[in-house]
């Protein structure tokens, strides 16, 4: 009988799946215990994008370009979606999601490349679309900070999705786009449970860390928002009012939620981490999705996958509007303009009379 794996602090997840697109792989003898590796700590690899806009025309995701600094993710979310995205690269979803972070060093250089062309379309770009641009890396190595000055050069509106209180840092860039109605700042909060938030994201800013941050942002008039983002049947649902609630005390005005996504890899990490911190509710919360989900834990239809179907479904929706009526909120995100956009040209006549 093989001993239970010995769970990792501070990470999210509890094992290192094979890749699925790899017909072989290795598997220690010592793998259950961790043995090899005890407490595996961080690299940071170098990433070699000639280019950094990426473009998706999804008909659920609220926006159409994105940057992403880094590829992985400190934060160590078990539930994150994007984790398949680093099987891709030759790793795992698992560990390696979040100990092996690629890192667009070029990142600032090629946003102003891409800017300045010519063929460039004046749009709001989402810093986030897959990984957290304030993970924390970020503090060290500030390549969401340099961007942030490309778009405050090029006047060009941005929306941003962390769960790290380090968006307060650069305040003074996002009042400056503010300034133009060209930010936006979406804190997402999972729950307020500390002790959740601990083994769900174990390198994230604590939930009462991302109601301080709104809080400042609101109080610097840059608009903020929530994500209640994904919420978890069995586990979480039942905290929407009060995440909402709590949000708009500390000054958001706008929010969004997202129903729990378990793409390829994702479901049985996610099941692994349910046996091991909340066996007693596991087959409650599978059970649940599975209502969600027409009898399934995942559905991949557009729309569909972002807020799920069913009594359940529709009861998270009303539970979520109600809330958020009640706590006065006023839409999910803020129109952002394009209007004080500047290209090289434009800065080029403005130094004549």
């Amino acid at each position: 009988m093989k001993p239970d794996k010995v769970l990792i602090q501070g990470r999210g997840a509890v094992s290192n799946p094979p890749n699925r697109f790899d017909t072989l792989w290795y598997v220690s003898e010592n793998e259950s215990t961790q043995e090899d590796d005890p407490t595996p700590g961080t690299h940071f690899l170098r990433d070699p994008s000639r280019s950094l806009v990426t473009y998706n025309d999804s008909p659920d995701v609220g926006f159409d370009a994105s940057i992403n600094p880094y590829r992985g993710c400190e934060h160590g979310c078990i539930y994150c979606y994007a984790r398949p995205t680093h099987e891709y690269l030759g790793f795992s979803a698992g560990l390696d999601f979040e100990t092996r972070i690629l890192v667009k060093e070029d990142a600032p250089a090629l946003l102003r490349q891409e800017l300045a062309s010519a063929n460039w379309r004046p749009q709001v770009i989402a810093i986030s679309g897959v990984t957290d641009p304030y993970q924390p890396v970020e503090r060290r190595l500030r390549l969401t900070r340099q961007c942030l000055e490309v778009l405050v050069e090029f006047r060009n509106p941005v929306v941003i999705i962390t769960k790290n209180h380090l968006v307060t840092r650069d305040l003074d860039l996002l009042e400056e786009l503010a300034h133009l109605e060209a930010a936006a700042i979406f804190l997402s909060v999972t729950t307020l449970d500390s002790r959740l938030s601990q083994v769900m994201e174990p390198r994230a800013s604590h939930p009462l860390h991302r109601l301080a941050a709104i809080e400042t942002l609101a109080r610097a008039k840059v608009p903020v928002g929530v994500l209640v983002a994904p919420v978890i049947p069995g586990l979480t649902d039942h905290e929407v009012p009060s995440i909402i609630a709590a949000c708009a005390q500390a000054g958001a005005r706008y929010a969004g939620y997202v129903l729990l996504r378990l793409p390829h890899a994702v479901l049985p990490l996610f099941e692994e981490w349910l046996t091991h911190h909340f066996p007693e509710r596991k087959e409650k919360v599978l059970q649940r999705i599975r209502s969600t989900r027409g009898g399934k834990l995942y559905d991949s239809r557009f729309v569909s996958r972002m807020k799920g179907e069913g009594v359940l479904a529709k009861q998270i929706s009303s539970l979520f509007s109600l809330a958020c009526r009640r706590a006065g909120l006023i839409g999910r995100t803020p129109k952002l303009s394009i209007g004080s956009f500047r290209g090289p040209r434009d800065r080029q006549l403005s130094l004549f009379p």
